[in-house]
This record gives C-alpha cells, sequence and structure tokens, in this order.
C-alpha cells in the first residue's frame, strides 16, 4: 500500500484526513503563497496545492503527498487568516449578511513517478446579519485567528450561516475529502 504525507501543518486538515483511518505523515511545507500579478484565485489555490505537493518530494520520495490551498472571496477580493482579533471582527463584519465562496484546491502527487492529479472544489457560505455583539461572543469563544474567513465551521461557527452550498463540506473546512478518495482510488489505494 502506498504511504501518504499531508503538505500542511494545518491541524484541521489533519483532523479531516484522519477520518480516512489510513496511516499518514505530516509536514508544513515552505511555500511562497504571494499571488502572482493578475493570477486568479482558482489558478493561486492550484498553484500552490501543487507547490506544496512538490516542496515535500525531497522528504517523502516514495509517498502519495496530499497539498492543499484554499482562498475565501468576499466581494471579489481574496480574504486570508485574520492573524488578530481585530482583522477577525473586521472579516467577520463584512461577511455578516452576504454569501461568501470559499475556492479549495488540492494535488494528489505521486513523488515515486512524479505523476499529480489536481483538482479545485468551490463552496458557498451564507452569512446571517450579525451584530458587534454576536460577532465579539463568537470571537472570545473560538478565537479562529488562524482560519480563513475567521469561523470554524466544525465549531461553533456553523451558528454564523443560514445556508451552505457545496459537493463536499469538508472542502470548507480546507481539504475535500470526496475528491481525495477518488484520487486515492486512481493510485490503487483500496477504500472501502
Amino acid at each position: 500500500m502506498p504511504r501518504l504525507a499531508l503538505a500542511s501543518g494545518s491541524p484541521y486538515r489533519r483532523m479531516l484526513l484522519e477520518r480516512l483511518g489510513i496511516p499518514f505523515e505530516y509536514a508544513a511545507p515552505d511555500v511562497d503563497e504571494t499571488p502572482a500579478p493578475n493570477e486568479t484565485s482558482e489558478q493561486l489555490t492550484l498553484r500552490l496545492a501543487l507547490d506544496k505537493a512538490r516542496a515535500l518530494t525531497q522528504r517523502f520520495p516514495d509517498h502519495l503527498i496530499i497539498g492543499s490551498d484554499q482562498v475565501l472571496l468576499l466581494d471579489g477580493q481574496a480574504v486570508s487568516k485574520p492573524g488578530n482579533h481585530a482583522a477577525a471582527h473586521d472579516q467577520l463584519r463584512r461577511c455578516s449578511g452576504h454569501t461568501v465562496q470559499f475556492t479549495t484546491s488540492l494535488c494528489l502527487l505521486n513523488s515515486r513517478t512524479g505523476r499529480h492529479q489536481l483538482t479545485n472544489d468551490a463552496f458557498k457560505v451564507s452569512f446571517r446579519e450579525l451584530d458587534d455583539e454576536s460577532i465579539e461572543r463568537y470571537l472570545q469563544h473560538e478565537q479562529p485567528y488562524d482560519c480563513a474567513g475567521s469561523f470554524k465551521a466544525e465549531g461553533l461557527g456553523i451558528s454564523l450561516f443560514t445556508a451552505l452550498q457545496g459537493d463536499d463540506p469538508n472542502s470548507l473546512i480546507g481539504l475535500p475529502l470526496i475528491k481525495l478518495c477518488e484520487m486515492l482510488r486512481q493510485e490503487g489505494l483500496q477504500l472501502p
């Protein structure tokens, strides 16, 4: 059975991958995530998912390496992880009453053969109207400063929404498991 490696330091992506019950290793890749001039969010996430997987080929020379990248689009602009309380409050205020789109790209790279599969998954989130007090209560409870959009859908963040639209809710957390399972099967990995 091929060995798996996750090109991510994200505890959220590790948690998702653990659901498949397949042993894996992981490491955070050192990749410059600066967008190229005129690069769309889809192009950016596809490039970064592949770059992250490729960055670990020396460390994991006989593995199937999983790379993933995600961007939130709000009013047509890419929004990154807030990093602090003030930025998270601003992001949630901007999301209030709006529908935002997440673009999550996924790469599965066979480091032995160099073959890779690359795909993109879109997911929309509709926010309810949020007042400052609701935002503050949420941020004090979850402190989602390392999450694009300033929420954790797998936690209390679900209380901020009115609707979700997409094929795989796991892509909202950062790793589209449905597409990953198909990619793993194409590499000969037997799943239930």
